[in-house]
């Protein structure tokens, strides 16, 4: 468990409706999926997983308690679409727009990890273009050095 002024972890991961105490800022919770980048449109429809991501905590009644965020480049291409929650920090990979309910439903109301997507990695850039076709790999490489 891990105390940060007024909440604790523990606290903060369960029964979202019910936690003004866990605040975080203005929102108890943070949801950033990467949809910036060269390789986000390779890896699937980031625009609709975050559409689907706010109609789903519109649903669930979190509005103004959760925010759902585009974010810049997450350094995890390849593993992709990549979203992830804080203060959780919970890192889900492979998503698809039709997940979102599930990651809502799971990790924003139940406070509990979806583990089919679940992505543990090493801290810092884990990048891993090896999925990609080799052209395009060496198209991007190429549009990089001529910048």
């Amino acid at each position: 468990e891990i105390t940060y002024g007024d909440w604790s972890s523990d606290v903060c991961s369960s029964d979202l409706k019910n936690r003004q105490e866990c605040a975080m800022g203005q929102y108890t919770k943070h949801v950033f999926v990467c949809t910036f980048g060269p390789w986000c449109s390779h890896d699937g429809d980031t625009a609709a997983i975050v559409k689907r991501l706010k109609q789903a905590v519109n649903a669930a009644g979190l509005q103004g308690q959760v925010r759902i965020n585009k974010a810049g480049c997450l350094n995890q291409c390849g593993h992709g679409p990549m979203v992830v929650i804080y203060p959780d920090n919970h890192w889900y990979a492979g998503v698809t727009p039709e997940d979102a309910e599930e990651i809502v439903a799971a990790a924003l109301v139940a406070g509990q990890v979806v583990t089919r997507l679940s992505y543990e990695a090493p801290p810092g850039d884990n990048k891993d273009l090896s999925r990609y076709p080799a052209d395009l790999v060496a198209a991007e490489q190429a549009k990089k050095q001529d910048a």
